[in-house]
């Protein structure tokens, strides 16, 4: 048990369910390509690590150029622009567990893969970016996640140290990045990937349901 000031949280897989509406719309831009689509589940494994990587891996190879991912990269970010809230919504129990940590004094944070405006609004949205203390997704200022500068950034706008931080994630995306961060990984078993993956990118503890991170605290 550590004395943690500050939880900082992943978005897509940890927050919200945004799975859905990634796949529909990915899907949507791959028809207009010509290309064949994927089934939903298959997001799981798509995401997390930004747009351009996204791009990449749900193209068919052959047609894996930087042209070809210019265009879908563009034309995702055109069709998520008007869907992300389509099927999206908090998992179940985060409301509330955002809510007991505000009252037990703990600063919270985001920080996500997705692109920086996006992040900002779907916060506002579904979670009231009131509660958080700070809130960011990609930009040209930090690399993506796992590159830790964007979360040692929060640290420090925070004033607190890593050490002191609980970083929450459910891909190894998340996990790796806190491990670099000098933070506290802690995998969540509701998202998009297996405790295996979390456990061997350096998850120090799982969680079932978004109550027990209050058992960390």
């Amino acid at each position: 048990m550590r004395d943690f000031k500050a939880v900082l949280f992943d978005l897509d897989g940890t927050l919200l369910d945004t799975l859905d509406d990634l796949a529909d719309s990915m899907n949507r831009v791959l028809k207009e390509m010509d290309c064949p689509v994927h089934p939903t589940e298959a997001y799981k494994y798509f995401v997390g690590e930004g747009i351009e990587i996204l791009a990449r891996r749900v193209l068919p190879e052959k047609l894996r150029n930087e042209k070809k991912i210019k265009t879908c990269v563009m034309e995702m970010r055109r069709v998520y622009g008007d869907h992300w809230a389509d099927k999206t919504k908090p998992y179940d129990g985060i409301p509330e567990l955002l809510s007991d940590l505000r009252v037990n004094g703990l600063r919270l944070a985001v920080l996500s893969n997705k692109p920086d405006d996006l992040t900002k609004t779907a916060v506002d949205h579904f979670l009231g970016g009131q509660q958080f203390d700070h809130v960011a997704g990609a930009c040209p200022e930090f690399s993506k996640k796992p590159n830790p500068a964007g979360a040692v950034e929060i640290g420090k706008q925070l004033g607190i140290d890593p050490e002191k931080i609980l970083y929450v994630g459910d891909t190894s995306t998340d996990m790796q990045t806190a491990v670099r961060a000098g933070m506290y990984p802690l995998g969540v078993l509701w998202g998009f990937r297996t405790s295996g993956e979390l456990t061997e990118s350096g998850a120090k503890g799982l969680v079932k349901r978004p109550a027990e991170i209050v058992n960390y605290l």
